[in-house]
């Protein structure tokens, strides 16, 4: 966790030991940053506003190195650009100040089970036209190349692939992808389509069709 404020960061920390978490919290991004090189965390929690790195800044080193671990964003902005950078900078999801601990637990929990269920994935492949698709291994094969996709990704991916040829509802696939709807979460999810269109791109038979006003539709033959 990295939190400048203090107060806050030792509020939190006991919260969450007290719910048997080990919690380390670094005053500052530059510390945050270093500490993660040394061992990488289960999930991170990332103030935005920090002294010589914000967490958008850390966010983006960690996901030159992890596209997995879970980064939950604290900010007291809830303005659409800023939890728009957050989303691009690789945050997961966001938390506006102030925050119950309840929430934050919650938020902690659902990330922590998805990942869980990342590891033991059971399913080995879906063919995908003359693509394969690995979710275990976060893995698109092709004859040219192997993709190598980010959580968020192969998350997004499966869900189509386990409701083909189906018009599916923004809302329905926030809820069981993001574990929420929501605005600012919608349009994080748009941006994903729109990586996985272009990962698929080689599939002429493939379609991620957009429904306006209701959601999209993947389609394979």
């Amino acid at each position: 966790m990295a939190e400048d404020d203090l107060q806050l960061g030792f509020i939190i920390r006991d919260n969450l030991e007290d719910a048997g978490f080990e919690v380390i919290n670094c005053p500052d991004g530059e510390t945050a940053w270093e500490f993660y090189q040394k061992k990488t965390p289960d999930l991170c929690i990332l103030d935005v506003n920090m002294p010589y790195k914000d967490g958008f800044t850390v966010a983006k080193k960690i996901r030159q190195k992890n596209d997995i671990v879970p980064i939950l964003f604290l900010t007291a902005k809830s303005l659409e650009e800023d939890k728009l950078k957050g989303f691009a900078s690789g945050g997961d999801d966001y938390i506006v100040k102030p925050f119950s601990m309840k929430e934050l637990l919650s938020r902690i929990n659902v990330f922590l089970r998805r990942n869980k269920m990342l590891i033991h994935d059971t399913q080995e492949s879906y063919r995908i036209g003359n693509t394969v698709f690995v979710p275990g291994q976060l893995q698109l094969i092709n004859e040219k190349e192997t993709i190598t996709l980010t959580l968020r990704e192969k998350q997004l991916l499966e869900f189509f692939c386990l409701h083909p040829n189906k018009v599916l509802k923004r809302e329905e696939i926030l809820s069981n992808v993001w574990g929420k709807n929501d605005f600012f979460l919608g349009r994080s999810m748009d941006v994903f389509v729109t990586k996985l269109r272009k990962h698929l791109g080689s599939e002429p038979a493939v379609t991620i069709e957009t429904i306006h006003g209701v959601g999209y539709r993947f389609t394979t033959e």
